[in-house]
Protein backbone atom coordinates (compact mmCIF):
# COMPACT_ATOMS: atom_id res chain seq x y z
CA UNK A 1 0.00 0.00 0.00
CA UNK A 2 1.37 3.45 -0.96
CA UNK A 3 0.96 6.35 1.35
CA UNK A 4 2.06 10.06 1.23
CA UNK A 5 2.38 11.97 4.25
CA UNK A 6 1.49 15.78 4.42
CA UNK A 7 1.12 18.16 7.14
CA UNK A 8 0.43 14.98 9.38
CA UNK A 9 -2.19 13.04 7.14
CA UNK A 10 -1.53 9.86 5.65
CA UNK A 11 -3.15 9.94 1.82
CA UNK A 12 -3.42 6.48 -0.08
CA UNK A 13 -2.83 6.17 -3.35
CA UNK A 14 -1.80 3.62 -5.87
CA UNK A 15 -0.36 3.58 -9.24
CA UNK A 16 -1.79 0.85 -12.01
CA UNK A 17 -0.70 0.23 -15.63
CA UNK A 18 2.21 0.70 -18.05
CA UNK A 19 4.85 2.95 -16.89
CA UNK A 20 5.15 3.95 -20.96
CA UNK A 21 1.94 5.64 -20.78
CA UNK A 22 0.76 9.03 -20.02
CA UNK A 23 -0.93 9.57 -16.09
CA UNK A 24 -4.49 9.89 -15.53
CA UNK A 25 -5.28 10.82 -12.01
CA UNK A 26 -9.12 10.05 -10.96
CA UNK A 27 -10.46 11.74 -8.08
CA UNK A 28 -13.35 10.62 -6.34
CA UNK A 29 -16.51 12.44 -5.11
CA UNK A 30 -17.60 13.03 -1.82
CA UNK A 31 -18.58 9.96 0.57
CA UNK A 32 -16.49 7.22 -2.06
CA UNK A 33 -13.40 6.11 -2.56
CA UNK A 34 -11.38 4.79 -5.33
CA UNK A 35 -13.08 2.28 -5.66
CA UNK A 36 -15.95 4.12 -7.34
CA UNK A 37 -13.06 3.88 -10.47
CA UNK A 38 -13.28 0.13 -10.38
CA UNK A 39 -15.96 -0.59 -13.01
CA UNK A 40 -14.00 2.35 -15.39
CA UNK A 41 -10.64 1.37 -14.74
CA UNK A 42 -10.06 -2.11 -16.72
CA UNK A 43 -10.85 0.23 -19.92
CA UNK A 44 -8.89 3.16 -19.44
CA UNK A 45 -5.57 1.02 -18.52
CA UNK A 46 -5.24 0.69 -21.95
CA UNK A 47 -4.69 4.26 -23.01
CA UNK A 48 -3.39 5.57 -19.31
CA UNK A 49 -1.69 4.77 -16.47
CA UNK A 50 -3.96 5.42 -13.95
CA UNK A 51 -3.29 7.11 -10.37
CA UNK A 52 -5.85 6.92 -8.00
CA UNK A 53 -6.35 8.84 -5.04
CA UNK A 54 -8.04 8.28 -1.51
CA UNK A 55 -9.16 12.01 -0.79
CA UNK A 56 -8.39 12.75 3.13
CA UNK A 57 -11.47 12.08 5.32
CA UNK A 58 -12.56 9.13 2.89
CA UNK A 59 -11.13 5.20 2.31
CA UNK A 60 -7.72 4.81 3.24
CA UNK A 61 -6.60 8.30 4.07
CA UNK A 62 -6.72 9.37 7.19
CA UNK A 63 -9.66 11.49 8.30
CA UNK A 64 -8.84 14.27 10.53
CA UNK A 65 -10.95 17.05 12.34
CA UNK A 66 -11.81 20.04 11.29
CA UNK A 67 -13.18 22.00 8.06
CA UNK A 68 -11.02 21.28 5.20
CA UNK A 69 -10.73 23.18 1.66
CA UNK A 70 -10.56 22.63 -2.10
CA UNK A 71 -6.73 23.98 -1.63
CA UNK A 72 -5.82 21.69 1.23
CA UNK A 73 -7.49 19.04 -0.80
CA UNK A 74 -5.61 20.00 -4.39
CA UNK A 75 -2.58 20.26 -2.26
CA UNK A 76 -2.75 16.85 -1.26
CA UNK A 77 -3.27 15.77 -5.06
CA UNK A 78 -0.17 17.72 -5.66
CA UNK A 79 1.77 16.00 -3.09
CA UNK A 80 0.78 12.54 -3.80
CA UNK A 81 1.89 13.34 -7.47
CA UNK A 82 5.20 14.60 -6.34
CA UNK A 83 5.75 11.44 -4.49
CA UNK A 84 4.46 8.79 -7.47
CA UNK A 85 6.78 10.87 -9.57
CA UNK A 86 4.08 12.02 -11.67
CA UNK A 87 5.52 15.94 -12.98
CA UNK A 88 1.99 16.09 -14.80
CA UNK A 89 -0.87 14.81 -15.87
CA UNK A 90 -4.45 14.74 -16.88
CA UNK A 91 -6.78 14.83 -14.12
CA UNK A 92 -10.30 13.54 -14.40
CA UNK A 93 -12.52 14.00 -11.12
CA UNK A 94 -16.16 12.97 -10.02
CA UNK A 95 -18.12 15.83 -7.91
CA UNK A 96 -15.88 16.62 -5.36
CA UNK A 97 -13.32 15.65 -7.27
CA UNK A 98 -13.92 17.74 -10.51
CA UNK A 99 -13.72 20.70 -7.82
CA UNK A 100 -10.40 20.03 -6.30
CA UNK A 101 -8.85 18.87 -9.83
CA UNK A 102 -10.19 22.53 -10.85
CA UNK A 103 -8.58 24.13 -7.90
CA UNK A 104 -5.31 21.72 -8.56
CA UNK A 105 -5.43 23.44 -12.25
CA UNK A 106 -5.21 27.22 -10.87
CA UNK A 107 -2.87 26.53 -7.71
CA UNK A 108 -0.36 23.76 -9.45
CA UNK A 109 -1.26 24.46 -13.55
CA UNK A 110 2.40 23.07 -14.15
CA UNK A 111 0.70 19.63 -12.83
CA UNK A 112 -2.28 19.65 -14.96
CA UNK A 113 -2.10 18.44 -19.24
CA UNK A 114 -5.76 18.44 -18.98
CA UNK A 115 -9.05 18.11 -17.28
CA UNK A 116 -12.04 16.33 -17.30
CA UNK A 117 -15.14 17.51 -14.76
CA UNK A 118 -17.73 14.94 -14.13
CA UNK A 119 -20.66 15.48 -13.00
CA UNK A 120 -19.29 18.51 -11.08
CA UNK A 121 -19.84 22.65 -10.30
CA UNK A 122 -18.39 25.86 -9.50
CA UNK A 123 -21.92 27.15 -7.86
CA UNK A 124 -23.14 24.91 -5.34
CA UNK A 125 -25.57 26.32 -2.51
CA UNK A 126 -23.51 26.96 0.42
CA UNK A 127 -26.07 26.78 2.79
CA UNK A 128 -27.38 23.64 2.06
CA UNK A 129 -23.72 22.39 2.43
CA UNK A 130 -23.42 23.94 5.79
CA UNK A 131 -26.99 22.39 6.95
CA UNK A 132 -25.23 18.90 5.72
CA UNK A 133 -21.91 20.07 7.97
CA UNK A 134 -23.92 20.10 10.93
CA UNK A 135 -26.28 17.10 10.55
CA UNK A 136 -23.14 15.11 10.11
CA UNK A 137 -21.25 16.52 13.02
CA UNK A 138 -24.62 15.85 15.27
CA UNK A 139 -26.15 12.88 13.81
CA UNK A 140 -23.35 10.92 11.93
CA UNK A 141 -22.84 9.83 8.52
CA UNK A 142 -25.42 7.55 8.83
CA UNK A 143 -28.17 10.17 8.65
CA UNK A 144 -27.58 11.28 5.46
CA UNK A 145 -26.65 8.07 4.02
CA UNK A 146 -29.86 7.33 2.19
CA UNK A 147 -30.17 11.10 0.66
CA UNK A 148 -27.24 10.72 -0.61
CA UNK A 149 -27.81 7.71 -2.14
CA UNK A 150 -30.94 9.24 -3.61
CA UNK A 151 -28.58 11.82 -5.50
CA UNK A 152 -25.75 9.49 -6.22
CA UNK A 153 -27.86 7.22 -8.26
CA UNK A 154 -31.03 7.13 -10.52
CA UNK A 155 -34.08 5.54 -9.36
CA UNK A 156 -34.08 3.08 -12.08
CA UNK A 157 -30.19 1.64 -11.72
CA UNK A 158 -30.95 1.44 -8.11
CA UNK A 159 -34.22 -0.65 -8.66
CA UNK A 160 -31.95 -2.70 -11.35
CA UNK A 161 -28.92 -2.79 -9.03
CA UNK A 162 -29.86 -3.12 -5.06
CA UNK A 163 -26.50 -4.57 -4.41
CA UNK A 164 -24.80 -1.59 -5.31
CA UNK A 165 -26.98 0.94 -3.72
CA UNK A 166 -27.07 -0.68 -0.97
CA UNK A 167 -23.49 -1.22 -0.82
CA UNK A 168 -22.28 2.45 -1.68
CA UNK A 169 -25.05 3.30 1.58
CA UNK A 170 -23.30 1.30 3.65
CA UNK A 171 -20.00 2.47 2.89
CA UNK A 172 -21.45 6.31 3.32
CA UNK A 173 -22.73 4.69 7.31
CA UNK A 174 -19.59 3.75 8.14
CA UNK A 175 -17.43 6.13 7.06
CA UNK A 176 -15.12 9.09 9.47
CA UNK A 177 -18.16 11.32 10.52
CA UNK A 178 -15.32 13.70 10.72
CA UNK A 179 -14.09 13.08 7.18
CA UNK A 180 -17.45 13.44 5.52
CA UNK A 181 -18.10 17.04 7.55
CA UNK A 182 -14.52 18.08 6.94
CA UNK A 183 -15.17 17.83 2.99
CA UNK A 184 -18.37 19.06 2.90
CA UNK A 185 -17.31 22.28 4.78
CA UNK A 186 -14.70 22.34 1.36
CA UNK A 187 -17.72 22.32 -0.89
CA UNK A 188 -19.30 24.60 1.66
CA UNK A 189 -16.64 27.14 1.10
CA UNK A 190 -15.78 26.82 -2.28
CA UNK A 191 -14.37 29.97 -4.30
CA UNK A 192 -14.08 28.87 -7.59
CA UNK A 193 -17.01 30.45 -9.72
CA UNK A 194 -15.03 33.58 -10.77
CA UNK A 195 -11.88 32.08 -11.35
CA UNK A 196 -12.81 29.57 -14.15
CA UNK A 197 -11.18 31.71 -16.78
CA UNK A 198 -8.06 31.26 -15.75
CA UNK A 199 -8.25 27.74 -16.33
CA UNK A 200 -5.81 27.42 -19.58
CA UNK A 201 -5.71 23.53 -20.40
CA UNK A 202 -8.46 21.67 -22.37
CA UNK A 203 -11.57 21.36 -20.52
CA UNK A 204 -14.25 18.11 -20.86
CA UNK A 205 -17.36 18.85 -19.05
CA UNK A 206 -19.21 15.54 -18.54
CA UNK A 207 -22.85 15.86 -17.24
CA UNK A 208 -25.64 13.01 -16.13
CA UNK A 209 -28.65 13.52 -18.03
CA UNK A 210 -30.36 12.29 -14.88
CA UNK A 211 -27.92 14.22 -12.53
CA UNK A 212 -30.37 16.52 -9.75
CA UNK A 213 -26.70 17.39 -7.99
CA UNK A 214 -25.10 19.00 -10.50
CA UNK A 215 -27.42 19.31 -13.82
CA UNK A 216 -26.28 21.03 -16.97
CA UNK A 217 -28.73 23.88 -16.20
CA UNK A 218 -27.20 26.42 -13.66
CA UNK A 219 -23.44 23.87 -13.12
CA UNK A 220 -22.09 22.53 -16.08
CA UNK A 221 -23.55 24.98 -18.48
CA UNK A 222 -21.92 27.43 -15.66
CA UNK A 223 -18.13 25.48 -16.48
CA UNK A 224 -18.73 25.41 -20.37
CA UNK A 225 -19.93 29.19 -20.66
CA UNK A 226 -16.98 30.46 -18.03
CA UNK A 227 -13.85 27.93 -19.29
CA UNK A 228 -12.51 28.64 -22.83
CA UNK A 229 -12.91 26.05 -25.72
CA UNK A 230 -14.46 23.43 -22.82
CA UNK A 231 -15.98 20.76 -24.45
CA UNK A 232 -19.38 18.85 -23.51
CA UNK A 233 -20.29 15.14 -23.29
CA UNK A 234 -23.84 13.83 -21.53
CA UNK A 235 -24.03 10.10 -20.33
CA UNK A 236 -27.35 8.71 -19.44
CA UNK A 237 -27.63 8.22 -15.76
CA UNK A 238 -27.42 10.31 -12.14
CA UNK A 239 -24.28 11.45 -10.73
CA UNK A 240 -21.64 8.57 -10.88
CA UNK A 241 -21.04 8.13 -14.13
CA UNK A 242 -18.57 5.89 -13.35
CA UNK A 243 -20.59 3.30 -11.44
CA UNK A 244 -23.57 3.96 -13.93
CA UNK A 245 -21.95 4.58 -17.67
CA UNK A 246 -18.42 3.42 -16.66
CA UNK A 247 -18.25 2.11 -20.50
CA UNK A 248 -19.52 5.58 -22.05
CA UNK A 249 -17.63 7.34 -19.33
CA UNK A 250 -14.17 5.45 -20.31
CA UNK A 251 -14.87 5.80 -24.02
CA UNK A 252 -15.65 9.46 -23.48
CA UNK A 253 -12.36 10.39 -21.51
CA UNK A 254 -10.21 8.27 -23.46
CA UNK A 255 -11.65 10.39 -27.09
CA UNK A 256 -11.01 13.66 -25.67
CA UNK A 257 -7.76 13.31 -23.34
CA UNK A 258 -5.99 10.76 -25.77
CA UNK A 259 -7.05 12.35 -29.46
CA UNK A 260 -4.65 12.84 -32.22
CA UNK A 261 -5.04 16.04 -33.36
CA UNK A 262 -3.87 14.95 -36.80
CA UNK A 263 -6.20 11.81 -36.87
CA UNK A 264 -9.00 14.86 -35.48
CA UNK A 265 -7.98 17.45 -38.05
CA UNK A 266 -7.97 14.56 -41.42
CA UNK A 267 -11.19 13.54 -39.24
CA UNK A 268 -12.99 17.37 -39.92
CA UNK A 269 -11.70 17.04 -43.17
CA UNK A 270 -13.83 14.28 -44.01
CA UNK A 271 -16.10 15.03 -42.60
CA UNK A 272 -16.65 18.63 -44.48
CA UNK A 273 -16.09 16.52 -48.16
CA UNK A 274 -18.99 14.36 -47.36
CA UNK A 275 -20.96 17.66 -46.22
CA UNK A 276 -20.55 18.95 -49.84
CA UNK A 277 -22.05 15.44 -51.43
CA UNK A 278 -24.58 15.53 -49.15
CA UNK A 279 -26.04 18.78 -49.75
CA UNK A 280 -25.79 18.52 -53.74
CA UNK A 281 -27.52 15.27 -53.39
CA UNK A 282 -30.41 15.81 -51.12
CA UNK A 283 -30.35 19.68 -50.95
CA UNK A 284 -29.54 22.14 -48.27
CA UNK A 285 -32.59 22.95 -46.96
CA UNK A 286 -32.67 18.78 -45.81
CA UNK A 287 -29.18 19.22 -44.45
CA UNK A 288 -29.33 22.17 -43.11
CA UNK A 289 -32.47 20.84 -40.98
CA UNK A 290 -30.40 17.66 -40.11
CA UNK A 291 -28.15 18.99 -38.68
CA UNK A 292 -30.11 21.15 -36.99
CA UNK A 293 -31.63 18.66 -34.95
CA UNK A 294 -28.00 16.71 -33.76
CA UNK A 295 -27.96 15.78 -30.01
CA UNK A 296 -25.30 14.78 -28.40
CA UNK A 297 -26.79 11.17 -28.33
CA UNK A 298 -26.93 11.52 -31.79
CA UNK A 299 -24.21 13.70 -33.29
CA UNK A 300 -21.46 10.80 -33.43
CA UNK A 301 -23.46 9.01 -35.92
CA UNK A 302 -24.48 12.11 -37.94
CA UNK A 303 -20.28 12.48 -38.07
CA UNK A 304 -20.22 8.99 -39.34
CA UNK A 305 -22.37 8.86 -42.05
CA UNK A 306 -21.52 12.20 -43.48
CA UNK A 307 -17.92 10.91 -43.08
CA UNK A 308 -18.37 7.08 -44.54
CA UNK A 309 -21.53 7.13 -46.57
CA UNK A 310 -21.21 10.89 -48.21
CA UNK A 311 -17.71 11.04 -48.11
CA UNK A 312 -16.38 7.25 -48.95
CA UNK A 313 -19.32 6.21 -50.79
CA UNK A 314 -20.97 9.17 -52.85
CA UNK A 315 -17.68 10.44 -53.69
CA UNK A 316 -16.67 8.08 -55.11
CA UNK A 317 -15.86 8.76 -59.33
CA UNK A 318 -16.97 4.89 -60.41
CA UNK A 319 -21.00 5.67 -60.64
CA UNK A 320 -22.60 9.11 -61.59
CA UNK A 321 -25.08 10.47 -58.56
CA UNK A 322 -28.12 9.65 -61.20
CA UNK A 323 -27.18 5.79 -61.28
CA UNK A 324 -26.47 5.99 -57.36
CA UNK A 325 -29.55 7.51 -56.77
CA UNK A 326 -31.33 4.41 -58.41
CA UNK A 327 -29.47 2.24 -56.38
CA UNK A 328 -30.56 3.46 -52.93
CA UNK A 329 -34.65 3.96 -54.74
CA UNK A 330 -34.17 -0.11 -55.49
CA UNK A 331 -32.30 -1.24 -52.28
CA UNK A 332 -34.46 0.96 -50.08
CA UNK A 333 -37.56 -0.57 -51.73
CA UNK A 334 -36.63 -4.25 -51.63
CA UNK A 335 -35.57 -3.46 -47.60
CA UNK A 336 -38.94 -1.74 -46.81
CA UNK A 337 -36.98 0.92 -45.86
CA UNK A 338 -39.81 3.71 -46.27
CA UNK A 339 -38.36 6.94 -44.41
CA UNK A 340 -35.09 6.56 -46.27
CA UNK A 341 -37.09 5.99 -49.70
CA UNK A 342 -39.27 8.75 -49.31
CA UNK A 343 -36.21 11.32 -48.74
CA UNK A 344 -34.32 10.49 -51.88
CA UNK A 345 -37.40 10.12 -54.17
CA UNK A 346 -38.23 13.28 -52.66
CA UNK A 347 -34.78 15.25 -53.36
CA UNK A 348 -34.47 13.48 -56.26
CA UNK A 349 -37.23 14.70 -58.14
CA UNK A 350 -36.92 17.66 -56.86
CA UNK A 351 -33.34 18.19 -57.65
CA UNK A 352 -33.76 16.63 -61.01
CA UNK A 353 -31.31 13.41 -60.12
CA UNK A 354 -33.95 11.49 -61.95
CA UNK A 355 -37.33 11.21 -64.17
CA UNK A 356 -41.01 9.87 -63.03
CA UNK A 357 -40.75 7.34 -65.60
CA UNK A 358 -36.95 6.29 -64.67
CA UNK A 359 -38.64 6.39 -60.81
CA UNK A 360 -41.28 3.75 -62.24
CA UNK A 361 -38.95 1.81 -64.18
CA UNK A 362 -37.05 0.96 -61.11
CA UNK A 363 -40.12 -0.01 -58.95
CA UNK A 364 -41.26 -1.95 -61.90
CA UNK A 365 -37.89 -3.55 -61.63
CA UNK A 366 -38.19 -4.19 -57.82
CA UNK A 367 -41.75 -5.63 -58.26
CA UNK A 368 -39.75 -8.89 -60.04
CA UNK A 369 -36.53 -9.08 -58.05
CA UNK A 370 -37.86 -7.71 -54.60
CA UNK A 371 -41.46 -9.28 -54.75
CA UNK A 372 -44.99 -7.30 -55.75
CA UNK A 373 -45.81 -5.94 -52.40
CA UNK A 374 -42.60 -3.95 -51.72
CA UNK A 375 -43.11 -2.33 -55.03
CA UNK A 376 -46.53 -1.75 -54.45
CA UNK A 377 -45.57 0.26 -51.17
CA UNK A 378 -43.19 2.37 -53.08
CA UNK A 379 -45.56 3.67 -55.77
CA UNK A 380 -47.87 4.25 -53.45
CA UNK A 381 -45.20 5.84 -51.26
CA UNK A 382 -43.56 7.71 -54.18
CA UNK A 383 -46.98 8.94 -55.41
CA UNK A 384 -47.80 10.70 -52.12
CA UNK A 385 -44.74 12.61 -52.75
CA UNK A 386 -45.45 13.27 -56.12
CA UNK A 387 -48.73 14.62 -55.05
CA UNK A 388 -47.45 16.98 -52.65
CA UNK A 389 -44.93 18.23 -55.25
CA UNK A 390 -47.35 18.87 -57.72
CA UNK A 391 -49.48 20.60 -55.19
CA UNK A 392 -46.54 22.58 -54.11
CA UNK A 393 -45.79 23.57 -58.20
CA UNK A 394 -49.78 24.72 -58.00
CA UNK A 395 -49.78 27.02 -55.13
CA UNK A 396 -46.48 28.73 -56.77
Amino acid sequence: MAFTTRDGVRLYWRLDGAAARPVLVLLNSIGTDMALWDAAAPLLLPAFRLLRIDARGHGGSDAPAGDYSLAMLADDVAAVMADAGVAQAAVAGVSLGGMVAMQLALDHPQRVSALALVCTSATMDPAAWAARVDAVRAGGTAGIADMAIGRFLSPGFARAHPEIADALRDAIARQEDAGYAGAAAAIRDMNLRYRLSDIAVPVLVVTGAQDVSTPLAGHGEHLLSSIANARHVELAGAHLPPIEAPGTLATALRGFLARDEAIEEAGETLFEAGLVNRRRVLGDAWVDASLTKRTPFTADFQTMITRIAWHEIWGRPGLDDRTRRLIVLAITCALGRWEEFALHVRAGLMQGGFTRDELKEVLMQAAIYAGVPAANTGFAEAQKIIAELEAAKDMD
